[in-house]
C-alpha cells in the first residue's frame, strides 16, 4: 500500500506543476500500464478485475490527494511573490520534456515529413485555445467564486481536457490548464477551500465532474489512438508541448490580479535551470529503476 501511495504522491506533485505529466511519472516509476488497465477495468464494465482495480486506484488516489494538498499549499504561497521564477521553472521543465520525448521516441517513431503537419496542428491548437479563451471568460481571467453559466461549462470542459494528461505522457494536466487559463485560478481555489472558503466549492465540483466524465470518455480513446497511431500521436503531443510554451509565458496574466507576461526582463535563468535539473533527476530515477529491473 505504501508504494502505491508514494506513486500517487509523485504523480500529484508532477500534475500540479506544468512541464511533466503524471503519466510520465507513472511511466518512469513503472506502473503506467497497470494504471491504464485499472482505469479501463473500472470504466469498461470488466467485473472480473474491477475489485482489484478499484483497490489499486484507491491507493494511488489517496497518495495523489496527499501530494496535491502539499503542492497546492506550497504553490499558492509562491505565486504572489515568485510567479516569474515559477514560470521560468515551468519553461525549463517543458523544454526538457520535449527533449525527453524526442530522445526516447526518435528510434521507434516513423520519420515522415507529412507528420510534421500534426506537430504544427498541435501548436496552432494551443495558440487558438489561448487566443479565444477571453471569448468564454468575462474578464479574461477566471474567478472561481463568481462563475456564470458559460464559465461553469468552460471549467467542466477544462476538467475533461486536463484528465487526458493521465494517459498522455509528455504533456501535463497543469500545462493544459495553463493553456486554458485555469491553472492559477484552480490552484488558488484549492488553497481557499483548504482554508475553509466554500465560495469556490461549486466551481471546483464542476471541475471534478469534468475530470470524472473525461476519465470515462478519454482513457479508451487515447489508449487506442496510441496503440494504432503511436507515431502520429507523438508528433501531435510534441506540437501541443511546444505550443504550451506560449501559454506558460502568459501564465502571470491569468492571476486574479493580472501581471505582465514573462519576458526577458523578468525571466529567471535560475528557475529555468532548476526545471531542467528536475527532469534530469526523474530520468536518472527511471534509468536506475530499469537497471534494477534488468538485474
Amino acid at each position: 500500500m505504501i508504494i502505491n501511495m508514494f506513486n500517487g504522491f509523485c504523480m500529484a506533485v508532477a500534475d500540479s506543476v506544468p512541464g511533466v505529466s503524471g503519466g510520465t511519472i507513472a511511466f518512469i516509476l513503472g506502473f503506467y500500464e497497470e494504471l491504464l488497465e485499472s482505469i479501463n477495468n473500472i470504466t469498461s464494465g470488466n467485473k472480473e478485475n474491477r475489485k482489484e482495480s478499484i483497490i489499486f486506484i484507491s491507493k494511488i488516489f489517496l497518495g495523489w490527494i496527499i501530494g496535491m494538498t502539499c503542492s497546492v499549499l506550497f504553490l499558492s504561497k509562491m505565486f504572489g511573490k515568485n510567479i516569474y521564477t515559477l514560470s521560468s521553472l515551468f519553461i525549463g521543465l517543458t523544454v526538457a520534456s520535449i527533449i525527453y520525448i524526442l530522445k526516447n521516441e526518435i528510434k521507434t517513431i516513423e520519420k515522415k515529413k507529412s507528420y510534421l503537419l500534426l506537430t504544427l496542428a498541435g501548436i496552432v491548437l494551443v495558440v487558438l485555445i489561448s487566443s479565444f479563451r477571453g471569448k468564454f471568460v468575462r474578464s479574461g481571467n477566471i474567478v472561481m467564486s463568481d462563475l456564470d453559466l458559460i464559465e461553469y461549462i468552460y471549467i467542466f470542459i477544462s476538467g475533461m481536457i486536463t484528465i487526458s494528461a493521465m494517459v498522455l505522457p509528455g504533456i501535463s494536466g497543469s500545462t493544459l490548464l495553463l493553456i486554458l487559463g485555469a491553472y492559477i485560478p484552480i490552484i488558488n481555489a484549492l488553497d481557499r477551500l483548504l482554508n475553509m472558503d466554500f465560495s469556490v466549492l461549486s466551481g471546483l465540483l464542476t471541475f471534478i465532474a469534468g475530470i470524472l466524465f473525461g476519465i470515462v470518455l478519454s482513457v479508451r480513446v487515447i489508449r487506442n489512438a496510441f496503440r494504432r497511431h503511436r507515431s502520429k500521436m507523438i508528433y501531435f503531443v510534441i506540437g501541443l508541448t511546444l505550443g504550451s510554451l506560449q501559454a506558460i509565458k502568459n501564465g502571470p496574466t491569468t492571476m486574479s490580479v493580472s501581471k505582465e507576461a514573462l519576458n526577458l526582463s523578468n525571466f529567471s535563468i535560475t528557475g529555468f535551470l532548476v526545471g531542467i535539473v528536475l527532469l534530469l533527476i526523474l530520468e536518472y530515477i527511471k534509468n536506475r529503476s530499469m537497471k534494477k529491473y534488468v538485474k
